[in-house]
C-alpha cells in the first residue's frame, strides 16, 4: 500500500473541540494519490482521498500490523512482476539464454520449492558426489589399507643345498665389489615373469646376485642372476601395485610399499611377513637407516606430504617430519647417516638432521622441477637428482647443498615419468631410462653422453 499523508488534530485551531480524538479513523488518513490533496475545509480534519480510507478501514502506515504490511508488499511485487512479464516477448521469456528468462524465473533464497522441481540426483550427479567423497576420504587419511593374506612361493629345486647354506647365500666366486665397470653392449638376458611393468629393482647388498623387483601386479619377485636367471621365490601380500622395495644391510629382510597404504617387512629367505605398517596414507617410498646398530629405524615418504619414523621392534611411530608441501617421492641418508635429503611434489628438496623435525636446509628455485629419483655418488660427496625438465642435476652433500652448475646430464626424455637414475659401482658412469625404452649413460667426469642402449620395452622406470 502506498504512503499516504497523514494529519492529526489537537487542541490547536485545525480541529474543533467537539470532535474526539480516535487511534484509529478519527487521527490518520491514508492515499494513493498524492496529487489530489487538497487544503482541509473548515470542520473536516482529513486531507486525501476518502475512498481510500473507506477502503482500507481506516488503517494507515502508521498504525497496519506487521503481518499485514508484510503481506501488502509481496502482493506489490507480484503485480508488478506480473505487468512486467506482460509487457516481455514470449519467445525472449521461454529462452534460457535470455535476460528475460531470467527475471523471471527468479527466486528469492527464501521462496518456496515450485512444484515439479527435480527432488532426487541425476545418476551423474551421485557419480560425482561418490567420486567427491572418496578423494575427500583420500586426502583425510582415512582407514588403513585392505589387508590380504599374505603368501609365499617358492620356486627353485631347494631352498638349502647339500652343505646347509641358503638359497640366498652368496656363491663362493662372487665378488663383494667391483673395481672396474664397463657400458653394457648387447643384450645378455631378460627376466620375465610379472603380468604388468615393474615399478623398482634392487641388487642385493654387496655382491648383487640376486635382483628384487617389484610389480605392478601387486607381486615381489626375486630372481636368481648368477646361475639360472630364473625367479626364485614371489612373495604376495599386496592387494595393489608396489610401488618401492628396499634391502636391509645385510640382505636378509627387505620392505615393501603398495598402493593399498601398507608398508610390509618380509624375511628374504623363508618369505614371512615379520611387520605390517600403515597410517592410512600411501607410501611412495620407504628406507631403513644404514647404520648397523639403527636397522630397526624406518622411514616412510607419504602421500600425506608427511616422512613417518617408525620403530619396528614397538611398531609404535617415534617421530613425524612435516615441511613439505606435496606427496614426498624420495629419501637418501647422507653425512654418515647423520642427515638425510628429501624430494617432493613441492619441486623442492629439503635437508633434516635424523631425528629431529626440523629442515636445516631448504632449496627451491622458480626454475626448478619435481625430482622423483634420486641416487647417491658411491664417494658419498654428490646427489644426482632427475629432474622432469628431462636433465639429471648434481648438488654436493657438502654442509651447503649447492647445485654444482658445471655437472649437467641431459639429451633423454624423461618429462612426467619417475625415472630412477643411478651410478655404475665405481662411479665412473651414470645411468638413467627414459619414456622411449632407451637406457642412457653419461660419463661421471666429462659429462659426454655414451651411446644409448635400446630396450624392448617402452618405458624405462629403473636402472641398476
Amino acid at each position: 500500500m502506498p504512503r499516504a499523508c497523514a494529519t492529526t488534530s489537537s487542541a490547536s485551531s485545525r480541529m474543533p473541540p467537539s470532535i474526539p480524538s480516535s487511534s484509529t479513523s478519527s487521527t490518520t488518513l491514508s492515499t494513493s494519490m498524492a496529487t489530489r490533496l487538497t487544503p482541509a475545509s473548515a470542520g473536516n480534519n482529513y486531507i486525501g482521498d476518502s475512498d481510500v480510507l473507506e477502503k482500507n478501514n481506516g488503517i494507515s502506515v502508521y498504525n497496519i500490523p506487521q503481518h499485514e504490511q508484510k503481506k501488502r508488499k509481496i502482493e506489490k511485487k507480484t503485480e508488478a512482476a506480473e505487468e512486467d512479464d506482460d509487457g516481455m516477448d514470449k519467445e525472449e521469456t521461454e529462452n534460457p539464454a535470455t535476460d528475460a528468462w531470467l527475471m523471471k524465473n527468479r527466486k528469492s533464497p527464501w521462496a518456496g520449492k515450485k512444484e515439479g522441481l527435480q527432488s532426487e540426483l541425476t545418476e551423474e550427479q551421485k557419480k560425482y558426489a561418490e567420486e567427491h567423497a572418496r578423494k575427500k576420504e583420500e586426502k583425510a587419511g582415512g582407514e588403513k589399507g585392505e589387508l590380504v593374506a599374505d603368501k609365499t612361493t617358492f620356486h627353485g629345486k631347494e631352498e638349502r643345498d647339500y652343505q646347509g647354506r641358503s638359497w640366498i647365500a652368496p656363491p663362493k666366486d662372487a665378488k663383494a665389489s667391483n673395481d672396474h665397470c664397463y657400458i653394457p653392449k648387447r643384450l645378455v638376458h631378460t627376466w620375465s615373469g610379472h603380468t604388468k611393468g615393474v615399478s623398482a629393482i634392487r641388487f642385493f647388498p654387496k655382491h648383487g646376485h640376486l635382483i628384487l623387483s617389484a610389480g605392478m601386479d601387486t607381486k615381489v619377485k626375486i630372481w636368481d642372476v648368477f646361475n639360472s636367471g630364473k625367479c626364485t621365490r614371489t612373495y604376495m601380500g599386496h592387494s595393489k601395485a608396489v610401488r618401492d622395495i628396499s634391502f636391509c644391510n645385510d640382505g636378509s629382510k627387505f620392505l615393501t610399499a603398495g598402493y593399498d597404504k601398507n608398508i610390509k617387512y618380509w624375511d628374504t629367505e623363508t618369505g614371512q611377513v615379520i611387520s605390517t605398517f600403515s597410517t592410512g596414507k600411501i607410501p611412495y617410498v620407504v628406507k631403513l637407516n644404514p647404520d648397523d646398530d639403527k636397522q630397526n629405524i624406518l622411514l616412510a615418504g607419504m602421500s600425506g606430504k608427511k616422512i613417518v619414523q617408525w620403530d619396528m621392534n614397538t611398531g609404535q611411530i617415534t617421530q613425524e617430519y612435516d615441511q613439505h608441501l606435496g606427496a614426498v617421492n624420495t629419501i637418501t641418508f647422507v653425512d654418515n647417516n647423520r642427515r638425510f635429503v628429501t624430494s617432493s611434489d613441492d619441486k623442492s628438496l629439503r635437508v633434516w638432521e635424523f631425528g629431529i623435525p626440523v629442515v636445516i636446509k631448504y632449496i627451491s628455485e622458480p626454475h626448478m622441477h619435481s625430482m622423483p629419483s634420486i641416487s647417491l655418488h658411491p664417494n658419498m660427496n654428490w646427489l644426482a637428482a632427475q629432474s622432469l625438465d628431462n636433465q639429471i642435476l648434481i648438488y654436493s652433500t657438502r654442509e651447503r647443498f649447492q647445485l654444482n652448475k658445471k655437472k649437467r646430464f641431459a639429451g633423454h626424455i624423461v618429462a612426467g615419468y619417475a625415472c630412477q637414475v643411478n651410478f655404475s659401482p665405481d662411479g665412473r658412469f651414470v645411468m638413467s631410462g627414459d619414456g622411449e625404452g632407451k637406457c642412457w649413460f653419461w660419463d661421471w667426469k666429462s659429462c659426454s653422453l655414451q651411446d644409448p642402449q635400446m630396450s624392448r620395452g617402452s618405458l624405462h622406470w629403473g636402472a641398476k
